[in-house]
């Protein structure tokens, strides 16, 4: 219809009169309650791995081929990466955050590698494999594990250099001044529809045992009080800065219990004490316990409210997935819901982006692990090592035994018997007939354990073997013994069960644990309890790692800084030919009622 004056005129009176009845002719219940708006509401997403221990690839470096378990687990940030892209794909790259709980630069070849052979501490060094990754990646904070302090703190500070995120520890210290050595905490803005971001704050707390795994490196340099003390300090600090939700990544268990004992005032495995303990925690990515804990919840004794735990096993082989359900009341963000879960990293394939980037540095490692350093004349396995004294054991101990002898002599302690502990660190190590490898004898011993002197009497190594025989499975004369059932009791892990060389003694199983080492001796005579012994062992056990009895609190004679499986190496050298037959012995065995088991 044409417009001219009369049909505006008459438009206009039509939208006026409807404007009037919009105004004045409202339904009765419209009149007096309108609708509330819908709450403001956003998700966002923090994924987080711990105890990486030096894996990028899918790749065991001990054996040289594809890693695999009985679970048919894989590892690696190459894995990890292909998880994180799904992830951020669903969820939107700004609604999530990758965070870390520690334990990284340490467990692997790769990683030993560009500590010790190629160092990245050197002028011009490389870039750590590690922080290539977790770059690329795009890790937001990552906690300081017990682990990293291993190579020293010059390497862990190159690391932190090359890191793009920060390494986190509040309860890391400097030993003089009492003031974080990292920083505490890292603060991250999550960008919502609704105009305020949310603020996620991040604290890192690390183990305490910091400071005696690691004595010799942190010794006067750093002090690592309590993760509940650090986590009651900070916390507060945190709301108080706005943070909305706070997020603690501990490089400590959840289980509450502590493995070296009264060794130190601190609780080793404190993350589920943390969230019981401190308010104000909504979820805690847990790590250095090696276990799968897909969702915990913990209630804080204070706000009675669940805190949320979290961990992903260990080495890349799971992603953790918090998810977050905020509201806005009463003009901030309140955390309405929290879950979580663990995503398996064998469901997907590695990103060619990670395993391009690493490539060549994967290939010189793989390089090095084969070396040839000498011959066997014949096999040496782990297979039977948790319930028979074998030689691939006595190896260990030889090589012990004869360091330490050496690194006496002519002392005041010369004329000392020198004994050697060893535990079955991996059951499927082997030593082969013919030529050997770096990779064979990296595998007989994949920590980073040094070797001690400590000096013990007859009594003291009577008790030690008692504690250390309580790994096995009390088990009846005349009852059929099942190997798969027999060892690790009450959770005992096989690194836990140390074999003492240089003394015989038998380990009666069918008697209660604390009182089974029969006939125990030395050069064919009963132990004298008064005797003085050298004990060969390496610096966890020495330092009350296990919470062996007296062996923390024994003299120290001697101390070496370099790693014992390199000292196996170098022994392998100069050897040329590692012959069984010159130093294995049957010293111990499993007896019923004096009646050999096998």
């Amino acid at each position: 219809m044409p417009l001219n004056r009369r049909t505006f005129l008459e438009s206009s009176v039509a939208v006026g009169a409807g404007a009037a009845l919009t105004a004045g002719a409202v339904a009765p219940a419209e009149a007096h309650e309108r609708r509330p708006k819908p709450a403001k509401r956003y998700s966002f997403t923090v994924m987080g791995t711990t105890d990486l221990h030096g894996n990028v690839f899918n790749w065991d470096y001990f054996t040289d081929r594809e890693f695999d378990d009985k679970a048919h687990n894989d590892v690696g940030l190459a894995k990890i990466s292909t998880l994180v892209d799904q992830v951020r794909a669903a969820k939107g790259r700004r609604n999530t955050l990758l965070i870390d709980a520690g334990d990284t630069i340490q467990g692997t070849q790769l990683s030993y590698y560009y500590a010790k052979v190629d160092p990245i501490t050197k002028a011009g060094g490389p870039v750590h494999p590690m922080a290539q990754a977790m770059n690329a990646i795009g890790y937001d904070a990552a906690a300081l594990g017990n682990h990293e302090f291993n190579y020293g703190i010059p390497v862990l500070r190159k690391f932190e250099e090359q890191c793009d995120f920060p390494l986190l520890g509040a309860n890391a210290l400097d030993a003089k001044t009492l003031r974080p050595a990292f920083p505490p905490y890292s603060m991250h803005r999550m960008r919502t529809p609704h105009g305020r971001d949310v603020k996620v704050a991040v604290l890192g707390l690390t183990n305490p045992g910091i400071a005696i795994w690691d004595k010799a490196n942190v010794s006067g340099r750093m002090v690592f009080p309590g993760l509940e003390e650090q986590a009651a300090k900070w916390v507060p600090k945190l709301r108080s800065m706005g943070a909305d939700v706070v997020v603690v990544s501990a490089h400590s268990g959840s289980s509450g219990t502590s493995s070296y004992g009264d060794q130190l005032p601190h609780v080793e495995n404190a993350a589920g004490l943390v969230a019981e303990q401190v308010p104000g925690i909504d979820a805690i990515l847990v790590g250095h316990a090696h276990t799968e804990i897909p969702e915990y919840r913990v209630r804080n004794k204070e706000t009675g409210k669940d805190v949320v735990l979290s961990e992903p096993l260990k080495w890349g082989q799971r992603l953790t997935l918090f998810d977050f359900d905020l509201v806005w009341e009463k003009g901030r963000w309140v955390v309405e819901k929290v879950g979580a879960q663990v995503l398996n990293s064998n469901t997907v394939a590695e990103d060619p982006e990670i395993t391009g980037l690493l490539a060549d540095e994967h290939t010189k490692v793989v390089a090095y692990v084969n070396q040839v350093i000498g011959t066997s004349t014949a096999v040496m396995t782990t297979a039977d090592a948790p319930w028979k004294d074998e030689p691939i054991i006595d190896l260990i101990n030889v090589v012990q035994t004869e360091t330490v002898r050496a690194a006496l002599a002519g002392g005041a302690y010369a004329d000392l018997p020198v004994l050697s502990q060893a535990s079955c660190f991996s059951r499927t190590a082997r030593i082969p007939a013919g030529r050997i490898t770096i990779k064979d004898a990296a595998g007989l011993y994949p920590f980073e354990n040094t070797m001690e002197a400590r000096l013990m009497t007859g009594a003291q190594l009577k008790e030690y073997l008692e504690y250390s025989a309580k790994y096995y499975v009390r088990t009846p004369a005349g009852a059929p013994v099942d190997t798969a059932k027999l060892t690790n009791a009450d959770g005992t892990p096989d690194y836990n069960y140390d074999a003492v060389s240089g003394l015989t003694y038998e380990i009666d199983i069918a008697k209660p644990a604390g009182a089974r080492i029969v006939n125990l001796a030395f050069e064919g005579a009963p132990v004298d309890p008064a005797a003085k012994f050298v004990l060969a062992v390496n610096n966890y056990r020495a330092s009350g790692g296990g919470a062996f009895p007296h062996v923390a609190n024994a003299p120290q004679l001697w101390a070496n800084s370099d790693e014992i499986r390199n000292t196996i190496i170098q022994w392998v050298q100069a050897k040329g030919t590692v012959d069984p037959g010159l130093f294995a012995s049957v010293d111990w065995r499993l007896t019923r009622d004096g009646v050999p088991v096998f």
